[in-house]
């Protein structure tokens, strides 16, 4: 286990703070240069290995020396007394362990599940979104689970939010200055963002720039959120400070953001699987400089990451014509570089963090062995992450508790407006021109009802969804992006039915039908994240979205849509706790209705 130091330095340089974390003390640095000196062994020797060497982009051939979770020499000589453990690496290819820089790590798993899902495919280090946190804990015991992911052999870091991307009652009792910067200047933490708010800063909105400048003394780097921005909106970006973004969707799109000196994100998610796409396009523009090209996956819902994480971005690549060691750096080197970690991360070289895959061929992304930390979390294919835990509930990350019930009183429909949903996450508003006064719809359209109620019972909000499905009666779930309840369905006692079991469960997400349970998919961490493993998640959810296409669902990934209905950063129209919301127009078209 990574005995890591958690030092705070401040270098003070006229108006400059940075904060940077030490990962070993002087002792050990001492123990370290023993090993060098032959005076001590190394804990494991990989010999004779082909490794990756990102400094000259080549393939070089070395024995790696080991001493806990640090890697000490790279070079021809074998230590002068032998290692603990010697692996015979001949005919094996090491390159440095991928790092996912763009995770929100609680789509109904959680961030211990998905590190250790993500070691077994060769992702050692995870940058996290902290908003779920930073929403519904109290700032010690948030950071105090931040402290707790230090033990465990992944490499997790965060981002800090400035803004809550949805329309909150007292958003400004939350995004407080004090709180943003104290998550700021947290060891773990790397940048500020995504910055889902820029239209209020560039509207005029001085306390986010504020923070986007607290964020740049401290020496951390800004994650912008610009989907479909002009180049005259970037380069206002890039001039306010920010580092790097993640929404291209064309590769006119990343050209356009390396052109303003933009670090650029690929994105390979389950509603946007566009990495094939960009590199191609980047091909035809004649794009041949990769190196501030990154990779990310970008919170995907577990099915999705059946096929695998940044070693299937690499296949990708790869396939693309990728050269082989830009399509390795862009998943280690590139990030690691990005964020001032290269003299920990995505190298194998003498001071760097024991995180190595062993691969098969070059061309194979897939590791056979993983080790993370100086400790093997895959050895020869087999599974050996140690069997840590996050002690959750002590930091307040209980079951959800609903302490009151519903009634059909409390669906009851009236506006003339609905939501449409046009694709998985986007919404448009549309004229409801059916009778709305009935227990419940015909299954002959796909308008149903939906409502969100208040996580602790005060208010709701009630319209009719059109494009979900058409043969769903009871849905309900309280894996949303605000953390209330989102009821949808066709029959009002099956809706009614469905949130009762989603009490019942303390938190999680349950489709009824006639009375009947079809399916709960039981979400005990403050009623958002599972405490199972990912590989069991992935098959609940592929059974979740057969029965619901069953019913009518047609679209890419019903998870993301129950997110994201609050969600104030995509367009057109959103359930908020104030009402019903025009994003494009920023104004409440109908005020939630206190029960």
């Amino acid at each position: 286990m990574n005995l890591e130091v958690r030092v705070i330095i401040l270098f003070l340089g006229g108006n400059t703070l940075s904060v940077r974390t030490l990962n070993w003390n002087k002792k050990q640095i001492r123990e370290h240069i023993k090993i060098i000196d032959g005076q001590k062994a190394p804990s494991i020797v990989l010999k004779d290995a082909t490794y990756l060497n990102m400094a000259l982009k080549k393939w070089v051939k070395a024995n790696i020396w080991i001493a806990g979770d640090r890697i000490i020499y790279v070079g021809k000589d074998m230590p002068q007394k032998p290692a603990n453990e010697t692996i015979n690496c001949k005919n094996r290819y090491l390159v440095p362990g991928y790092i996912e820089p763009h995770a929100h790590p609680f789509f109904i798993y959680n961030p211990l599940t998905l590190a250790e899902f993500a070691a077994k495919h060769g992702t050692t280090t995870i940058v996290n979104d902290n908003l779920l946190m930073f929403l519904q804990l109290p700032l010690e015991k948030a950071l105090s689970i931040v402290d707790e992911f230090n033990k465990i052999p992944s490499s997790i870091y965060w981002w800090a939010r400035y803004d809550s991307q949805t329309q909150l009652d007292d958003e400004d009792l939350i995004f407080t200055n004090g709180k943003v910067k104290e998550w700021l200047s947290h060891p773990s933490v790397l940048q500020g963002g995504e910055l889902t708010g820029w239209p209020k800063v560039l509207s005029g909105n001085n306390e986010i720039l504020y923070w986007m400048q607290e964020t740049k003394k401290l020496g951390k780097k800004i994650e912008g959120h610009f989907p479909g921005a002009s180049l005259k909106t970037l380069t206002k970006m890039a001039v306010l400070g920010v580092d790097a973004d993640h929404e291209a969707m064309t590769g006119e799109e990343v050209v356009n953001r390396l052109s303003v000196g933009m670090t650029t994100s690929l994105r390979y998610s389950s509603i946007r699987p566009d990495l094939p796409k960009l590199l191609k396009e980047m091909r035809d523009l004649g794009v041949k400089n990769f190196e501030r090209i990154i990779l990310n996956t970008d919170g995907s819902s577990p099915a999705f990451y059946e096929q695998g994480m940044q070693d299937r971005m690499i296949e990708i690549a790869l396939e693309q014509g990728v050269p082989v060691e830009d399509a390795y750096a862009m998943t280690s080197y590139n990030i690691a570089r990005h964020y001032g970690l290269d003299d920990l991360l995505g190298m194998i070289a003498p001071g760097r963090i024991a995180h190595i895959n062993v691969l098969e061929n070059k061309d194979h992304p897939r590791p056979i062995s993983v080790m993370a930390k100086g400790e093997w979390v895959l050895k020869n294919g087999t599974d050996t992450y140690p069997d840590v835990s996050i002690p959750w509930e002590t930091y307040g990350t209980k079951p959800l508790l609903l302490d009151f019930d519903i009634t059909e009183e409390d669906l009851m429909f009236s506006l003339p407006v609905g939501i449409e949903l046009i694709n998985s996450v986007v919404t448009k508003p549309y004229n409801i021109n059916i009778d709305v006064a009935v227990s419940e719809l015909s299954t002959s359209h796909d308008e149903s009802f939906l409502a969100m109620i208040d996580r602790n019972g005060k208010w709701r909000v009630t319209t009719l969804l059109k494009g979900f499905a058409n043969k769903v009666l009871g849905f309900a779930s309280s894996f949303t992006h605000s953390g209330d309840i989102v009821l949808i369905g066709k029959n009002r006692k099956d809706m009614i039915e469905a949130f009762r079991q989603v009490k019942k469960m303390g938190g999680g997400i349950s489709l009824v039908e006639n009375g009947e349970v079809i399916c709960n998919i039981s979400l005990p961490i403050r009623g958002t994240m599972s405490r199972e493993p990912m590989e069991e998640l992935i098959e609940i959810q592929k059974d979740l979205e057969e029965k619901l296409k069953k019913r009518g669902y047609r679209h890419d990934d019903p998870i993301y849509s129950l997110l994201f209905f609050s969600s104030t950063h995509l367009p057109f129209i959103r359930v908020t706790q104030q009402g019903i919301f025009d994003v494009k127009n920023k104004t409440v078209l109908f005020p939630a209705i206190m029960r």
